[in-house]
């Protein structure tokens, strides 16, 4: 398993010998009990699958750790425990419960987990890591309806709806009605009272208008001048989270709009914006919003573009650079019930499905800008690559092509040619390895092809896939062979004389990659072509004369 937001594997040394690292473990448990909760074996050291086959745990240590971490936290909440791998080692197993209250080590230190890492905290962070912790969990709060007096129509509807989803657990469908919103945290288990989120969807529309920050949904079109034109409110508290999901899409006419472009003989109708897109916009703004702040949705529609503005700001350790890869739920039980209805790509964000939807009909990738107490994700109507949808729907007839690589795929076709060391940026991955399930299996399928040598190498979209696409794009210098990258530079330095690498790349042409450029460039120089002339930042290139 590899390391993430939720696991961690450390050398059984840390906790052993004479010398344990105790305010590591402690600083690694605040961190995991400020966020997620999450796990840690000790006993695998750090590039291992499993521990050694003859290493084994003595009984007191579990017992022992726990002491260790009661005494150097605050706020912690552990369970050790011995396990045997398949291999006959054993290792330690540490759970470690996600926090109801902020944790800290018991030397005043805080700390979050973000990804693989567990990462310092300090003044505003800690204020919001209060607030996220949820002293006041708003979709738990009782409230003073019984179930039975909520709305008949809309509680038959929900429970038909849970017992048909394959999302549900059969385990879950063998309950009864009230066992069920017990479950999901629609009514308090111990009485028959329905909390805010059960109000939510269950509810009348009187008890919805008295519970405390129900959402309310503005969306508002503007013309190209910044006018507001038109204007759709849900705001009366008759429907259900589910209910405004819906009609959002239904009633608004602008969802509808289509670009026609040319398929050989054929018209292709895209979407300007896609109903999955909507539907998952619409329900991340209402599943992800705090409810302990008041605020409306805003869906605004410009003629180019649409910004949903969510009141409150991003859960923290998730920025508008990661986005596409945390999952945190900042109401995890909205966010449950939501995925179990099919509201909802997974119990989190469903940003790698927006990305999907975007560069496969050949537009920008979503958008995401965190203001000070507001979040607001823009998504483009705009096609800027024509060619990239062709290229994708080839591609996915030659090969069974996963979300990831799809992403990966349609930012080289937008981008033509692009580094990994590019892809690693745009999709915020770590490093190279991270990158290899998003683009490895497009190169074993002849998707893609890699172009330079290694440093400078580029990856684009293969000869043969865009001919079987009946690729039509405007050539480019990005997709130039290297052999063409040597004669124009021995042809420039012909005209020129002599110039430094940066005037050579301006004249003969800035689409081409400077690294591509300088690699030839070394290329030249160590085949005897070309000499350079001065040094470091003055170095300029001449030809050597035969």
């Amino acid at each position: 398993m590899k390391e993430n937001s939720l696991y961690d594997k450390k050398s059984i040394r840390e906790i052993t010998g004479k010398n344990p690292d105790w305010n590591e473990v402690a600083k690694d448990c605040v961190a995991f009990s400020n966020a997620q909760g999450g796990i840690i074996d000790y006993g695998i050291e750090d590039k291992a699958e499993a521990p050694s086959a003859d290493q084994t745990i003595d009984e007191s240590l579990p017992v022992h750790l726990v002491n260790k971490i009661n005494e150097k936290t605050i706020n912690v909440s552990t369970f050790a425990e011995i396990r045997s791998h398949k291999n006959g080692g054993q290792y330690l197993r540490l759970h470690i419960f996600r926090g109801h209250t902020v944790a800290s080590t018991t030397s005043g230190k805080f700390f979050l987990r973000i990804g693989d890492n567990s990462k310092p905290l300090t003044g505003n962070d800690i204020t919001r890591v209060t607030a996220e912790k949820g002293y006041y969990r708003w979709e738990e709060q009782p409230t003073k309806w019984s179930w039975k007096e909520a709305d008949p129509a809309k509680l038959e509807s929900l429970i038909t709806k849970l017992y048909s989803s394959e999302r549900v657990r059969p385990f879950i469908k063998q309950k009864d009605t009230k066992e069920i919103l017990d479950h999901y945290f629609l009514t308090e288990e111990e009485s028959d009272k329905m909390t805010n989120l059960g109000v939510l969807f269950i509810g009348t529309q009187s008890q919805r208008g008295r519970i405390r920050n129900t959402p309310v949904v503005q969306c508002i079109k503007y013309d190209e001048n910044g006018e507001k034109v038109q204007k759709y409110l849900w705001d009366d508290f008759t429907m259900t989270p589910e209910e405004i999901i819906e009609d959002v899409w239904k009633r608004v006419p602008d969802w509808k709009e289509t670009h026609e472009i040319s398929d050989g003989l054929f018209r292709q109708e895209i979407p300007a914006y896609d109903k999955e897109i909507i539907r998952e916009l619409t329900c991340n703004a209402l599943v992800h919003r705090p409810y302990t702040i008041p605020g409306d949705i805003f869906i605004n529609i410009y003629p180019d573009r649409i910004e949903i503005t969510n009141p409150g700001t991003l859960p923290l350790g998730v920025t508008p650079e990661n986005i596409l890869h945390k999952t945190i739920k900042r109401n995890e039980h909205f966010a449950n019930l939501c995925y179990a209805l099919k509201l909802m790509e997974r119990e989190g964000s469903g940003y790698d499905t927006l990305y999907e939807i975007q560069l496969s009909n050949g537009k920008p990738m979503p958008r995401v800008k965190e203001g000070e107490d507001s979040v607001t994700a823009i998504i483009e109507r705009r096609i800027i690559n024509k060619e990239a949808i062709k290229v994708i729907r080839s591609a996915l007839q030659m090969a069974d092509l996963k979300q990831k690589q799809i992403i990966c795929l349609g930012l080289i076709a937008q981008h033509e040619s692009i580094s990994a060391a590019s892809l690693i940026h745009i999709l915020n991955l770590k490093d190279r390895e991270a990158l290899s399930s998003w683009l490895d299996p497009l190169t074993k399928y002849h998707i893609v092809q890699p172009i330079g040598s290694h440093r400078a190498k580029e990856y684009r979209v293969s000869a043969s896939l865009l001919r079987g696409s009946d690729y039509k794009g405007q050539t480019s210098l990005k997709r130039i062979e290297n052999y063409r990258i040597k004669e124009l530079i021995i042809e420039d330095l012909k005209i020129y004389t002599q110039a430094s690498l940066k005037d050579i790349h301006q004249r003969i042409g800035k689409e081409i990659p400077y690294k591509r450029i300088l690699a030839q460039m070394k290329n030249l120089i160590k085949d005897g072509d070309i000499k350079e002339v001065g040094a470091n930042r003055w170095v300029q290139y001449q030809l050597i004369k035969r």
